[in-house]
């Protein structure tokens, strides 16, 4: 088989672009700590407010100074409706959904999770700023999806 100069060229640049543009997506993930996801907790979806630590959702003190809050998505809501958390403090949260897959977005912030039924996630984030943060749900989830949608107040501890 022969292949003109013009061809090869193009076959070698092509190749070269592609190792390229692989390995900085591979760095850039490695470097931001992105993984695969598994290992996922599991929960039963229509049990999700008799199990811990979802029966009493709120912001709770760990023990090594962070702060976890627990968060139920169900129908067209969040659970706890809203959040009061302390600025410069590190916020794991911790959520799951009874219903059908939402979304646990923070407007304004990198904190975006699936909320799938039977799922826990876990996300963390340090809040900078004291101030009112929106959390939107991105997946649509029915007729009033437009409307599920809660606050979480950052203020100076």
């Amino acid at each position: 088989m022969h292949l003109h100069k013009y061809e090869k060229n193009w076959l070698i640049f092509g190749i070269v672009a592609l190792i390229l543009f692989l390995s900085v997506v591979g760095v850039s993930a490695f470097h931001q700590g992105h993984t695969p996801s598994g290992g996922h907790m599991k929960i039963d979806p229509e049990k999700v407010n008799e199990t811990a630590p979802f029966d009493n959702p709120g912001l709770y003190q760990r023990e090594d100074g962070t702060y976890e809050v627990i968060m139920t998505a169900k129908a067209f809501g969040y659970d706890p409706g809203k959040v009061q958390v302390p600025a410069g403090k590190e916020i794991t949260f911790t959520a799951t959904s009874e219903d059908v897959v939402h979304s646990f977005s923070i407007v304004k912030t990198n904190v975006n999770m699936m909320v799938v039924p039977g799922e826990i996630n876990h996300k963390k984030h340090t809040f900078d700023e004291p101030g009112t943060y929106l959390v939107v749900c991105n997946e649509y989830c029915g007729s009033g999806h437009h409307f599920m949608s809660t606050e979480i107040e950052v203020i100076e501890q």
